[in-house]
């Protein structure tokens, strides 16, 4: 019993984290720019961004390991999210089709909106699954 517990664990929290990786490697891509080089430069904008979106994306994964017996639905759900939130960051950056722009400028208003919308994103996600 606790041996299969522990293996339980171990297996979400890998998986989560993994998903979590995957996630940025995939949303370093969708941006036309690179925000790990941006940020090693002091781009405050850049890390409210990218912080935002993986901050985001980890409340619905927490959400669906929370809330699905399941770890195939747990995978499931953690796709999901991934593909609402990269929707979401399409979706906002031809709403505001300067944003790019101001990110790579350290507009840090930008940096900070977009970080708050993906968290608003996340957070509304991570309830859809309870």
């Amino acid at each position: 019993m606790v041996i299969q517990s522990i293996y339980n664990y171990a297996i979400h929290l890998l998986s989560g984290l993994a998903m979590v990786g995957i996630f940025v490697a995939l949303y370093l891509r969708v941006t036309p720019f690179c925000e790990l080089t941006l940020i090693r430069r002091g781009c405050v904008a850049a890390l409210l961004s990218l912080g935002g979106a993986t901050l985001g994306f980890s409340l619905t994964v927490a959400s669906s390991i929370l809330f699905n017996a399941s770890f195939v639905m747990f995978l499931v759900w953690g796709v999901s999210a991934m593909l609402v939130q990269l929707l979401t960051y399409v979706i906002v950056s031809r709403a505001l089709p300067h944003m790019n722009e101001a990110l790579e400028t350290n507009n840090i208003a930008m940096g900070g909106l977009m970080g708050l919308i993906a968290v608003v994103v996340g957070i509304v996600n991570a309830a859809c699954l309870s």
